[in-house]
C-alpha cells in the first residue's frame, strides 16, 4: 500500500471530526489518545498513522524516562536533557499533524506505517 494520498484530503473520519483536527488529537495526551484513535479510528489512513506513531513514540518515551529513573544519577541528568526534547518533539508532531502532513520520524514513522498497514479496518 502506498503512502498518504494527497487527493484524499480532509475525508471523512470515523469521529465526525476534521481529518486534521483528528490527526492532532493523536498526539495531546501522548500514547493515551493515540491509543483511543487507534481503537476509535476506522477510515482515515492519516490520523491511524498518526495514532500509531503517536502510541510508539511516546510508549517508548514513556519506558525510557521509567529505565532513567531507576538510574540514580546518571539517569536523572539524561532526563535533565530528554525533558525539553521530548516537549519540542510534542509541539512538532502536533503542528505538523495539524497541517495534514504525512510527517514519518526516521525508523518509527515506518514501523508506524507498516503496522497501520497490517491492521485490518
Amino acid at each position: 500500500m502506498s503512502s498518504f494520498d494527497p487527493s484524499n484530503r480532509n475525508q471523512a473520519t470515523s469521529t465526525g471530526l476534521d481529518e486534521k483536527v483528528a490527526s492532532l488529537l493523536c498526539y495531546v495526551l501522548g500514547f493515551v489518545t493515540g491509543i483511543v484513535f487507534l481503537i476509535v479510528e476506522k477510515k482515515s489512513r492519516l490520523v491511524r498513522f498518526h495514532a500509531m506513531q503517536s502510541t510508539i513514540v511516546f510508549g517508548g518515551l514513556l519506558l525510557v524516562n521509567f529505565v532513567l529513573s531507576l538510574l540514580p544519577f546518571l539517569g536523572w541528568l539524561i532526563s535533565l536533557v530528554l525533558g525539553p526534547l521530548t516537549l519540542i518533539l510534542w509541539l512538532v508532531l502536533m503542528l505538523k499533524a495539524y497541517q495534514g502532513s504525512w510527517f514519518k520520524l526516521p525508523y518509527i514513522g515506518d514501523i508506524a506505517e507498516r503496522q497501520i498497514d497490517q491492521i485490518k479496518m
